[in-house]
């Protein structure tokens, strides 16, 4: 039986995965979350083969939250479910340690395949995100600059694109003003940009806002 945790802010989403998986007798669903930090405390208390993470959650970011899964829990493999485009988020979270990355607009199938996939200890991609590596690996696309940033410099970058200040990204990452400055510093000067108007054109074009 593979055993899953959905985390996900929006219960309609949960409520139409657990639908899905209903009719599955090898999947169950035995918690949901609806915030990164509850995530992280009931992957510490409940035994679970597979979690499905999206990225754009209240609170603590899905990919901080997913690497700090994945230190806890090492072995266990998280499958990310997300809306944003494979080709912007797809390779940072296997980076950063996902077993798998699926897009919310594919067929119910296809989530079904992917826990199985992951769940049996392989990788799962879809077929236009591995056209997608397989061209970025052999050079025939130029690397995006957002690319070039860290998780935490596209963290800032994703906030201050959504029309966050500095202060209150600050709070929200309990980071001190300072800091989430030197990170803008660092983040312009990667993206060759002057400015947050720049930055939220940028994340607009782009669909990277969270």
């Amino acid at each position: 039986m593979i055993r899953v945790l959905i985390v996900d802010d929006h219960p309609v989403v949960i409520q139409g995965i657990k639908h899905i998986l209903a009719d599955e007798a090898d999947i169950v669903v035995v918690d949901e979350a609806h915030t990164g930090q509850l995530a992280l405390e009931k992957a510490r208390k409940a035994a679970l083969d597979v979690i499905l993470l999206d990225i754009g959650l209240p609170g603590r970011q899905g990919l901080e939250v997913l690497a700090q899964l994945k230190s806890e829990h090492p072995k266990l493999p998280i499958l990310i479910v997300s809306m944003y485009p494979e080709e912007d988020y797809a390779l940072r979270s296997l980076k950063a340690g996902a077993s798998g990355y699926l897009n919310k607009a594919r067929a119910p199938e296809d989530l079904i395949g992917a826990i199985r996939k992951v769940a049996a200890g392989r990788k799962f991609i879809s077929e236009a995100l591995g056209e997608h590596l397989a061209s970025y690996v052999g050079g025939d696309t130029q690397k995006p600059p957002h690319e070039s940033l860290t998780d935490r410099e596209f963290m800032v970058f994703q906030m201050i694109a959504s029309g966050m200040t500095i202060t209150e990204i600050s709070i929200e990452l309990s980071l001190s003003v300072k800091t989430v400055s030197t990170y803008r510093t660092r983040l312009l000067a990667k993206m060759q940009m002057k400015n947050n108007a720049d930055i939220i054109h940028y994340g607009i074009t782009n669909k990277l806002l969270q």
